[in-house]
């Protein structure tokens, strides 16, 4: 059994009947008293965050998690179907268990974070940056860059970012898909 000092930065622990990742920790040893880890917890399923402090020493249940390839492939009224890339297993899921899912375009490659005891996929992640076209923006007004002006523009996923006035429709942009920020005009 694995104790608080295994404790790190993306550990995933069984607690409270959930399973949970250590998002940020901080060790902690009082002048006075025993020594104490606070940590900060994500749950898997739910994506609740928790605070939550573990005496020195205490017994804590680490879980396996493995990162697979999965592909999207198309979505129907059962939720959002994957393929893995090297089994072509098919896996179906649903629209909160996909983080960023609104620059999710077809063919587009996620890592499925999959239990690795009960085999049951859990979540799945867009990379950090993708490349969308911009099917519709209003054009920008001469002269009016004197700010940081910022517009709508309508992706070819039908996700609306905001841009600087100077990006154009059929523009090829970097979205940021865990803030879902402008970041760059592609080349």
């Amino acid at each position: 059994m694995a104790t608080t000092a295994d404790i790190k930065k993306g550990l995933c622990i069984k607690f409270k009947d959930d399973l949970w990742t250590i998002t940020d920790f901080q060790h902690h040893k009082p002048g006075k008293g025993g020594a104490f880890m606070r940590t900060r917890l994500k749950s898997v399923t739910s994506g609740k965050t928790l605070d939550h402090t573990f005496s020195s020493g205490e017994n804590i249940d680490i879980q396996s998690i493995s990162r697979r390839k999965f592909q999207f492939t198309y979505k129907d009224e059962t939720g959002y179907n994957f393929m893995d890339n090297e089994t072509f297993e098919q896996i179906t899921l649903q629209e909160d268990e996909i983080e960023g899912v609104a620059f999710m375009k077809d063919g587009q490659e996620v890592e499925v974070m999959i239990h690795d005891e009960t085999e049951k996929s859990l979540f799945a992640e867009l990379p950090a940056f993708v490349n969308l076209m911009i099917t519709y923006t209003e054009p920008g007004l001469r002269g009016d860059t004197a700010t940081n002006t910022l517009k709508q523009a309508t992706l070819e996923t039908g996700a609306t970012v905001n841009v600087p006035l100077f990006v154009e429709n059929e523009t090829m942009i970097k979205i940021d898909t865990r803030t879902g920020d402008y970041v760059e005009r592609v080349k």
